[in-house]
């Protein structure tokens, strides 16, 4: 008997020290779910279905406009799986080609949304320490895609919001994940990624991501907010605008549509409960389009047909985007006159009316597309939104044009053909065959090596 306890209790005690070198090593695999979670962690590797690449650039040359001098204008593709989320960081022009891990144009905070090792190292290094260098110098140690330790408490189904910038941001608008509702919940865990944020230029948080909702969440209260701490993202390349980027503010602009204002979460659209052929019930974690699931998701509220709902949906994606091309051509006319005037000798006193109004547009414009379904979660307010940015366009270019005619100009400014990803960003002396070779070199020398020293590190395939 007395053999028996012994064996008893080292065995128990190799288990648990089994377990605490797996959590320690390598927390983020997200393979540790499988066993526990089958449904939901084979659901969650059908995200890599969605795995066409679309050339967003190419189908839209004005943004290569709109964003000159800035990242976007190199590369930008419109959004897939979530399996495909380091993948994707890596291989666009955006991050460049660092050979060191002090290279590059991008800060650390690039990973931040991108997989379930920002919490690991956040948690092991502290935030300081995780934001602190270059994009590069986090390759080694983020390779897992975006899964399972991103929402849930690692090796069980509770909800978290992995983030501490995330965490802070809830609670400076009244909503504290531990205190909010469950439906919320689900919301602010989509949310601590699905929202605007910006990098911190502060001595004390250099780099650090940040949410700007200190003073609310709408597209204005986030433009006054920027405009009182003098940010800027960039300075246009054309205009010499002080520009703001939008990210991606589909928690924002959700709560504000009809879905949201009456409770449905993220989740209930995109992560239904769903029956397998067992009759068994569980989320399905193929995060996508709801009417790929409509039995689950639409008709468990609506009582229109599928083909009608999706008849209502496109009808409003048709006005957003017939507002927003729109919205496009005239901030194109408007970086161009800006450039037009400073090349006619305009000073900064005679242009910074100007370059607000621009500024201030642009950002309104890019808040209503970059959510990329508001469409569909408030398409009123993606209409109301794009209306005001053509409205402070106009103010612009009435004030350009003032401008213009002082300085002696009495033409209209020619834009020149961007008709083509290629043309416009020639015309910017964007060297596109450079960065697309130095590119592939980082992909072929750097990626194994961070590969192989992340396995070396912690663990797993």
């Amino acid at each position: 008997m007395k053999s028996y306890k012994v064996s008893l209790i080292a065995g128990v005690c190799i288990g648990i020290l089994s377990s605490a070198a797996v959590a320690k090593t390598n927390p983020a695999d997200n393979a540790q779910y499988e066993k526990r979670f089958p449904k939901q962690y084979q659901s969650w590797e059908k995200t890599a279905e969605s795995k066409e690449v679309t050339n967003a650039l190419a189908a839209d040359p004005n943004l290569v406009i709109l964003w000159a001098g800035y990242g976007f204008s190199k590369d930008y593709n419109a959004p897939r799986g979530h399996q495909y989320a380091i993948t994707d960081v890596r291989t666009t022009l955006r991050t460049g080609a660092p050979m060191k891990a002090d290279d590059g144009p991008m800060p650390m905070a690039c990973w931040s949304c991108k997989s379930p090792d920002v919490p690991r190292v956040i948690e092991e290094q502290g935030e300081a320490e995780y934001f602190k260098g270059k994009w590069a110098k986090g390759g080694p140690e983020i390779v897992n895609v975006i899964g399972c330790a991103d929402c849930h408490k690692p090796g069980t189904s509770k909800l978290r919001v992995a983030r501490p910038f995330a965490e802070r941001a809830f609670a400076a608008i009244g909503t504290p994940f531990d205190k909010a509702e469950k439906s919320e919940k689900q919301n602010m865990v989509c949310g601590q990624c699905h929202v605007e944020y910006y990098f911190e230029k502060t001595a004390e948080h250099p780099n650090w991501v940040k949410f700007p909702w200190d003073d609310g969440t709408s597209v204005e209260e986030m433009e006054a907010y920027y405009d009182k701490l003098k940010f800027k993202d960039w300075t246009h390349q054309l205009s010499k605008a002080p520009m703001l980027k939008a990210q991606h503010p589909g928690y924002e602009t959700t709560a504000l549509g009809m879905h949201g204002e009456m409770g449905i979460s993220c989740t209930d659209c995109h992560m239904p409960r769903v029956t397998n052929a067992e009759g068994k019930e569980y989320t399905d974690h193929n995060v996508g389009n709801p009417f790929d699931k409509f039995e689950f998701t639409c008709a468990t509220c609506h009582e229109q047909t599928k083909e009608q709902l999706q008849g209502l949906v496109q009808a409003n994606k048709d006005k957003v985007n017939t507002l927003k091309l729109k919205a496009e051509a005239e901030l194109v006319k408007a970086h161009f006159e800006a450039d037009a005037a400073w090349k006619a000798g305009a000073t900064e006193q005679q242009m910074a009316a100007a370059l607000t109004d621009i500024r201030h547009a642009q950002w309104r414009w890019d808040f209503a597309i970059a959510s990329h379904g508001i469409a569909a979660h408030a398409p009123e307010e993606g209409l109301r939104i794009l209306e005001t940015s053509l409205a402070k366009t106009a103010e612009a270019r009435a004030k350009l044009a003032k401008v213009l005619a002082a300085q002696g100009v009495k033409t209209a400014v020619v834009i020149p053909d961007i008709s083509t990803e290629a043309k416009a960003q020639a015309l910017l002396g964007m060297d596109m065959e450079k960065m697309r070779a130095d590119k592939a070199i980082f992909i072929e020398k750097v990626v194994p090596k961070w590969e192989a020293e992340y396995k070396a590190t912690n663990g797993g395939e």
